[in-house]
């Protein structure tokens, strides 16, 4: 038996239970207070956290014990187990894991190299596998393979949290403010990097961001598109799938989901992206 794990950070909401994926919650500490990413906080209680006091929570991985319990649990029925975390370029989470997965077999923990959905996408596609009746060993090949061919991006509404992160400066977020640039966010070697800047409403910016990612990354696994956002308008969510499938009709799943708390954490209110897998070419 092959049991497929993620941290939480993967975004996936009800797909976790509905096929059958294990979830490893993130440690977030907001206004003093300890929580479980998903679990006992919501991105809803950073929104209201941030503009009562100005405050963003810090996010913490799992320390080496809390994995070893969390593994002993899954493994003792005797399951194998790939266990997903998010980019080691961001977290201490995959040092831990593997640390932890050294005192037992048969668990293979992959670094996503990727946050969000773009764990997601590759959490799901090691279901399958699961379901096709592959084993733990042929599945973690597979999905390795897979990881540089993760697209994930999005397109960020407000430069405050960045700020307030001391990811961007006070004078880019004056501009951003000033001339309404809202900028793409990329992974890009397991990194968050500013890829295009579009300038003016949301709306319009992100329809162009849509248009020009479908348009790099023409080449894509029909299986399942992500539209993952951090509680945008919904008329935009809607507008975002209308134009996908106008694009690109050969998709035959467009999932939505709301961001957890470390995208929010780090993006603010209105972060849409859409998040897919590009052919290997």
């Amino acid at each position: 038996m092959v049991k497929i794990s993620a941290d939480s950070t993967a975004d996936l909401e009800q797909y976790f239970e509905e096929r059958n994926i294990s979830v490893m919650p993130l440690s977030i500490t907001l206004d003093g207070k300890d929580y479980l990413d998903g679990v006992s906080i919501k991105s809803s209680m950073i929104f209201e956290s941030y503009e009562k006091n100005h405050t963003l929570p810090k996010t913490a991985a799992r320390s080496i014990d809390d994995y070893e319990e969390y593994f002993g649990n899954l493994t003792q029925d005797g399951s194998a187990v790939i266990h997903f975390v998010i980019s080691s370029e961001m977290s201490v989470s995959y040092g831990n894991a593997v640390m932890a997965a050294k005192k037992f077999k048969n668990i293979f923990v992959i670094d996503s190299r990727t946050l969000s959905t773009g764990i997601g996408l590759l959490v799901l596609k090691a279901c399958d596998l699961r379901d096709a009746g592959l084993d733990a060993q042929e599945i973690n090949d597979k999905i390795i393979e897979l990881i540089p061919y993760v697209q994930a991006s999005f397109v960020v509404d407000t430069m405050e949290y960045l700020h307030k992160g001391g990811r961007c400066s006070g004078v880019a977020k004056f501009f951003a403010s000033a001339f309404s640039i809202k900028p793409m966010i990329m992974l890009k070697d397991g990194k968050m990097v500013v890829g295009q800047k579009y300038v003016g409403k949301l709306d319009k910016c992100v329809t162009k961001y849509v248009s020009a990612i479908l348009k790099e990354f023409n080449d894509p696994d029909y299986t399942r598109i992500f539209v993952t956002h951090t509680y945008a308008d919904p008329e935009i969510v809607e507008s975002v799938k209308a134009q996908i499938r106008e694009i690109m009709p050969g998709f035959k799943n467009i999932l939505e989901t709301h961001a957890g708390c470390t995208v929010t954490a780090h993006c603010g209110k209105g972060t849409l992206g859409i998040l897919y897998i590009n052919k290997p070419n």
